[in-house]
């Protein structure tokens, strides 16, 4: 805005209505800019203001009046205010910027910490990349913990962007991260996420009902899985992408017999599985689970993300190198634009005879 009105004063001052006193017009535009502008914009609209007013005086030949100095020194002072105001006002804010950003990676630390590296019989590793700029966690969800069943792993998705779709995450993490250790059935562990994911949906206040779309369609996918000391992984399946196993160089997607829907919709279901399914996980498989911000990111063609292909094409490496990998040919994929949070989490199957 001050550049237009700037643009304005010139075009008047050459305009045959000249007559038109424009100084004081070029004098407020630092202090406008400084508004909205850091330093550097605020000297460029000085700059912008103080050319016009020397090439119009020049034009007219209005040099000797004492309002031509009066109007330059004005614009001096007001421009060095502007700029002093301008570099307080971006120094505060970001010491705001700063504050809050602290405040988001400990609540990170707290609802998506990262996965240990060493996890029983396998390595681990874990990634989340947020669709909103500057934030640090969203609707995704992820963990995985060694218990005395076996190292148990969940991903999640839940509907929805924003602080509802925290509060809905965290529900089910903190169901998670309690059930797994006293739960010996996989499916009772989804129980009690489904069962946190209801109470947070009727606890009044738990989630801003402002801010909400649609209570009644709130809902999280999930895939919550278990290594236990066999050669195999059990996974129960809530509406949410298959995991893909990466085996002598080959993707698997581990689908599920029978599709079940996310936590949330348990109307809609006839009856809960009895147990878990179960696959092989050799030693050297490598098993990776996400949300679908991965699949279903697209490039500026809208052609979808081909992550069995990206894991492929990953040379043998470590599973934090292994997810660096996949983000940056995610990134590339997308030309660094996410439309969708998006969540991984990677584990290697160790030979525990050979110790490694």
């Amino acid at each position: 805005m001050p550049f237009v009105i700037i643009l304005l004063g010139l075009g008047i001052e050459l305009s045959p209505a000249h007559d038109i006193y424009t100084g004081p017009l070029l004098v407020a535009m630092p202090a406008l800019a400084s508004l909205t502008m850091g330093p550097k914009g605020t000297l460029s609209a000085a700059a912008g203001a103080l050319a016009v007013s020397l090439t119009t005086t020049t034009l007219h030949e209005a040099w000797g009046g004492m309002l031509i100095y009066s109007n330059l020194l004005g614009l001096l002072v007001v421009s060095v205010a502007s700029v002093i105001t301008s570099k307080a006002v971006r120094a505060r804010r970001q010491s705001e910027l700063n504050q809050v950003r602290r405040v988001a990676v400990a609540a990170q630390r707290v609802l998506l910490r990262p996965v240990p590296a060493r996890l029983g019989p396998v390595r681990a590793a874990s990634m989340y990349l947020a669709a909103e700029t500057g934030a640090q966690i969203g609707g995704d969800l992820y963990e995985a913990v060694q218990t005395r069943y076996g190292v148990r792993m969940i991903v999640g998705d839940v509907r929805g962007k924003g602080l509802p779709a925290v509060g809905l995450a965290a529900a089910v993490l903190s169901a998670f991260r309690e059930a797994v250790h006293y739960e010996d059935d996989l499916v009772e562990v989804v129980n009690h996420c489904a069962a946190a994911l209801h109470r947070e949906r009727a606890a009044p206040g738990g989630v801003d009902q402002h801010e909400r779309e649609d209570e009644a369609e709130d809902f999280v996918t999930v895939l919550v899985a278990q290594v236990p000391d066999g050669f195999e992984v059990q996974v129960v399946n809530r509406g949410h992408p298959p995991p893909l196993l990466l085996r002598q160089g080959e993707v698997h997607a581990l689908m599920p017999s029978s599709s079940l829907p996310p936590l949330g919709l348990d109307d809609f279901i006839t009856g809960l599985p009895a147990k878990a399914e179960s696959y092989p996980l050799a030693p050297g498989d490598r098993l990776l689970l996400h949300t679908d911000g991965v699949i279903e990111a697209r490039n500026p063609d809208r052609v979808f993300f081909a992550l069995a292909e990206a894991m492929k094409a990953v040379p043998s490496c470590t599973p934090p190198q292994f997810l660096e990998q996949l983000h940056r040919a995610l990134i590339r994929h997308t030309g660094g634009h996410l439309a969708d949070d998006a969540a991984m989490l990677v584990v290697d199957r160790l030979d525990e005879e050979a110790g490694k």
